[in-house]
């Protein structure tokens, strides 16, 4: 629709214009099901004469009343945007209109729970979707200060930005009165509203002042809410933070809502952060979800600093919010809380997910140039996260961590309730380190791609080493070279002690590499170990390479090296190989194999064995695949019946068993674990272990449609008719795969909510024989353009993804994918998720050619 695509140049004009002083906003939500009556009074100064518009998603503008003179809603209002002409300079603006409830977290989500039939609402307005709830000037650069006013049922929880006050009571319904919030930018409100129950706490912040803290869930799962210890992490991200920034907490409150059909893991509304409820645990978790749920709260309260209380200037600037919640959070984890191996959770998930994004056709700068919304949209990938988390962490080893910190607390007291561009914590950096970070940030923000390091060694008779080198390479689309502050480890086998037979480190150096070749003269004369490890300790943002002799230790000893962070380095250097077709995909399943069996950290374990199934399903030669399934099925049989009893390893390996599944024996080993006859010692098959279970039978043809129906009457929650979804897309038949894509393309009756969209996209996917997705190859690219008008952006992007049949990794599938992009040259964000899927089949191909 013309409007809906705010540009960068549209809102540069319109802060030129003018200036927002506050809003009230008044929302109506007992007007039924589908809308709510939105009110909106905006004051805002303007250059006397322009004309500008106001954004405001609505079904229907009941009137619009601009400095007391109404204005025709037919004649000022599309639905999208509101035209203002003849500003004068001050204004007073109000808009009423009925606006739309969503069931695709966008905007104001509604959720009907099918336990107990209660409505749940929540807002979600990042990027650009407070405007489906009230008239706004919608860019982060136009902050004002938001007065909310709510009516809802008497017996409802209403939350918002600012304390909760005492409603005033009418029969059923109340109407809450919240005080003004301090300047925000529009996409950190929110509105929470519903039966939600709620544990109460409170903390005295730094500055002497008693900061209320609430943690909210709906009432079918709050039992499961283990409120006490996200009560201690919070606790600890306060003080962490307060300490390191040097700046206390900025808002009156801090509450923590875990939210029903959640689009991301969490978001950052100043004072009323909302999460997904993966994060409420009705089953038992790995140890690697429950720490990256404490990575989550600490990131979303990094952003009440660094986001809510200064906030960028415009969406080119989104990666730096983002990137320095990852840095702190994970600094804050490793520091603050009993995970102390954060850095290594992060080597293994962040670090890859950023490897893998800088490596595709659609990578971009750091600093990336946003023209408009739909830009924004694509950008919350690998680079704008993990990539920029990484740099940042580089940043800080370039400068120092005193220094860093030091030029942080300088930003936030500079620039409190503003707006940011890059320059502006640069700044401050060169003046707390005394090192100039022009060209640093033209080499690391400024251009895309990742480098490769490899060491060149020579050794004396005696085996000391008689030259060292760092040789740096860049990809040819990409040539940038870059200076690294790095570590380079070297790693003996102990013959004596506790740790006798392991690698352990015995010698360190640390060093500014720049250039394509760095000489390491400080390393000359010292014995040669058994391994060398570049990037040890993980400053830097590269992929690495091991020596030919290196590499042959970490394949016979991976398990054996003692340090988590190093073995996670040397993991990741052998998928990188992978995904390169430097080393075959073979190598890897047995490189798996052979050493997952003592991986003490979860997150590595989840990663490396996400890692194995893709390579066994796509990445290994196609006549080996099915032998290559089976071996890698019945490993993760033996691995899980060896594991200690009851632990994370043990639940690891069947949660990949029951994914990666394929034979008889396979399907009689899950039916003994699903119906009790043939038990794990220490495993409990819990409701959604059960699920999972299930879905490997139906992989393998033997459970239905008839045992998920049994199965979701026993469990007919929101979780469970997911898990029902996503197992009826599971049936390994060519019509099952049809009915999956028809129920989201083309549904029947009401469009699914989008955590039904996404569940049944995983299981569309889910496939031992990808031929079943063959006959809908012509049909996925018949749809795509009717998906992308149609639909909101997060599920357009959820379809264009999750249906697309990359399982096949042919090709056919190439020639038809290329076909599709030379013939559809008009929505340059739609391209690029088909150019990003185009991409990964390509690379199947080239690595399943070196595995042959």
């Amino acid at each position: 629709m013309p409007g809906e695509n705010l540009t960068r140049v549209e809102a540069a004009e319109r802060k030129a214009l003018i200036a927002v002083e506050s809003y009230d906003v008044t929302l109506d939500l007992t007007t039924g099901s589908e809308v709510f009556r939105s009110t909106t009074t905006v004051r805002f100064t303007a250059t006397a004469g322009a004309s500008t518009f106001i954004d405001a998603f609505t079904r229907t503008v009941h009137s619009v009343t601009l400095n007391g003179t109404p204005l025709d809603p037919a004649a000022v209002s599309d639905g999208v945007r509101i035209q203002l002409d003849d500003l004068a300079q001050q204004n007073e603006l109000t808009v009423v209109a009925d606006a739309e409830y969503t069931n695709t977290g966008e905007g104001l989500h509604r959720f009907v729970d099918p336990v107990d039939n209660e409505v749940y609402l929540y807002s979600q307005f990042e990027v650009p979707d407070s405007r489906r709830v009230f008239a706004v000037f919608e860019q982060p650069d136009l902050k004002a200060s938001f007065a909310f006013t709510v009516t809802a049922p008497a017996r409802w929880q209403v939350v918002s930005n600012s304390p909760t006050p005492e409603p005033v009571v009418d029969g059923d319904a109340a109407t809450w009165a919240f005080s003004p919030t301090p300047v925000l930018s529009s996409y950190v409100t929110a509105l929470i509203a519903g039966p939600y129950e709620v544990v109460r706490s409170e903390l005295t912040s730094r500055d002497g002042r008693v900061i209320p803290l609430g943690i909210f869930a709906r009432k079918s799962l709050f039992e499961f809410l283990d409120s006490d210890y996200i009560f201690e992490k919070t606790r600890q991200g306060f003080a962490y933070y307060e300490q390191k920034f040097d700046y206390p907490y900025p808002f009156a409150k801090y509450d923590q809502l875990f939210v029903p059909e959640f689009n991301a893991g969490a978001m950052e509304n100043a004072g009323a952060i909302t999460f997904t409820e993966t994060y409420v645990f009705r089953s038992k978790v790995t140890d690697a979800i429950k720490e990256r749920r404490v990575v989550t709260i600490l990131h979303e309260l990094a952003h009440m600093w660094f986001g809510d209380l200064v906030t960028m200037k415009w969406w080119n600037d989104l990666w730096l919010n983002e990137s320095f919640a990852e840095w702190a959070s994970t600094i804050a984890t490793a520091e603050a809380t009993e995970w102390t191996g954060a850095w290594t959770t992060f080597q293994a998930m962040e670090k890859s997910w950023a490897y893998r994004q800088d490596q595709l056709p659609s990578t971009h700068p750091v600093v990336a140039t946003i023209t408009d919304l739909e830009d924004v949209q694509v950008n919350f990938d690998g680079i704008t996260y993990a990539k920029g988390g990484s740099v940042l962490k580089q940043l800080v080893a370039w400068v120092g961590i005193d220094a860093f910190f030091a030029g942080v607390a300088a930003y936030f007291k500079n620039h409190a309730y503003g707006n940011t561009e890059l320059a502006d914590l640069l700044a401050e950096l060169e003046i707390t380190s005394g090192r100039s970070l022009g060209d640093w940030s033209k080499l690391w923000l400024e251009t895309a791609g990742v480098n490769t390091l490899r060491p060149e060694i020579t050794t004396d008779a005696d085996g000391s080493i008689a030259s060292f080198a760092v040789l740096q390479t860049a990809a040819a689309d990409y040539p940038t070279i870059r200076p690294h502050r790095l570590a380079v480890g070297f790693y003996d086998l102990a013959t004596e002690g506790e740790n006798s037979g392991k690698l352990v480190r015995v010698h360190r150096v640390e060093l500014d590499v720049d250039g394509e070749r760095t000489e390491v003269p400080q390393l000359i004369g010292v014995a040669r170990p058994a391994l060398v490890l570049l990037n040890d300790d993980d400053l830097a943002y590269a992929k690495i390479r091991l020596d030919e002799a290196s590499l042959a230790v970490a394949l016979e000893h991976l398990k054996d090296i003692e340090n988590p962070l190093a073995r996670s380095l040397v993991w990741g250097a052998a998928w990188d190989a992978t995904r390169d077709a430097e080393t075959p995909a073979s190598d890897y399943v047995r490189l798996v194999l052979g050493n997952i069996a003592t991986e003490t950290e979860s997150t590595t374990t989840r990663t490396t064995l996400g890692q194995l199934g893709l390579a066994t399903k796509q990445y290994v030669a196609p006549e080996r695949r099915t032998e290559t399934l089976i071996r890698v099925g019945d490993a993760l049989w033996s691995l899980a019946r060896n594991a200690e009893a009851g632990s994370d390893a043990q639940f690891q390996f069947v949660k990949f068993f029951a994914s990666l599944a394929s034979t008889p024996a396979h399907a009689a080993a899950l039916r003994g674990l699903h119906d009790g006859t043939a038990p794990l010692d220490g495993l409990e098959i819990d409701t959604d272990l059960g699920w999972e279970i299930l879905e490997g039978l139906v992989l393998n043809g033997e459970a239905g449609a008839d045992e998920i129906a049994a199965a979701l009457a026993k469990d007919n929650t929101s979780n469970g008719q997911q898990a029902a979804a996503r197992a009826t897309a599971t049936i390994p038949t060519a019509e099952a795969k049809l009915a999956a894509f028809e129920s989201l393309v083309d549904p029947a009756g009401a469009e699914p909510s989008n955590a039904i969209v996404r569940q049944t996209a995983v299981g569309y996917q889910h496939t031992n024989d990808p031929s079943s997705l063959e006959p809908l190859v012509a049909r996925y690219f018949g749809a795509l353009g009717d998906i992308w008008k149609s639909r909101s952006y997060h599920i357009a992007e959820t379809l264009v993804v999750g249906l697309y049949p990359a399982p096949l990794a042919s090709q056919a599938l190439v020639e038809a994918t290329k076909a599709w992009l030379d013939a559809n040259q008009e929505i340059p964000a739609l391209r690029r998720l088909v150019i990003e899927n185009l991409a990964g089949v390509e690379r199947a191909l080239r690595v399943q050619a070196r595995d042959a």
